[in-house]
């Protein structure tokens, strides 16, 4: 099955001499940019956060930018159905593109653990970014279908599997039944 991680298209449209970076360069400055000509992610991230202008202006240049990348790789798919993973699928126009969502879920304390973890942030960093999303109970009221992870990656992996095999079965036409936790 294809996967088309927004993420990473998120980074690909910002690669070093794109349009996209050169104009978030020209818009704030050359300090958005790291010495090796990348574009300075934590610094953008305090701008946007700091300035919630600056975070529309920002959300107008890429956001397109990123949904025309992914509706391109979803087009050139060669998989019964594609995956796309996307942190902000439901707060973007991406969702549009989907037939079913799963929202793959935690708990607020478990997501600032694992993000504070993951990414040397701080717990408070990690509030301030979770506080300007949708809140989760939005977020699972419009989703198809939902995982709790909670536990361990192999339970996560069990159930993405029983999916993956729903998904399947969609796909083609068939039918199959899930067990809900």
């Amino acid at each position: 099955m294809a996967v088309v991680d927004a993420d990473l298209v998120a980074r690909e449209v910002v690669l070093p001499d794109s349009l996209a970076l050169n104009e978030i360069i020209a818009h704030f400055g050359p300090q958005s940019r790291s010495a090796d000509g990348t574009l300075d992610r934590a610094w953008l991230r305090a701008q946007i956060f700091n300035h919630p202008h600056e975070k529309v202006w920002l959300e107008a240049l890429l956001h397109p930018l990123i949904r025309n990348r992914i509706r391109q790789a979803i087009t050139n798919a060669d998989s019964p159905y594609v995956v796309l993973v996307s942190p902000l699928l439901l707060e973007t126009d991406q969702a549009a593109l989907c037939d079913r969502i799963l929202l793959i879920d935690a708990p607020v304390a478990l997501q600032i653990a694992r993000a504070s973890a993951r990414d040397q942030s701080t717990a408070t960093q990690i509030q301030s970014i979770i506080a300007a999303q949708w809140p989760r109970e939005k977020r699972q009221r419009l989703a198809n279908d939902i995982i709790l992870n909670d536990k361990d990656m192999d339970y996560l992996y069990d159930r993405l599997g029983e999916f993956h095999q729903h998904y399947l079965q969609l796909a083609t036409g068939s039918s199959l039944s899930l067990r809900h936790d």
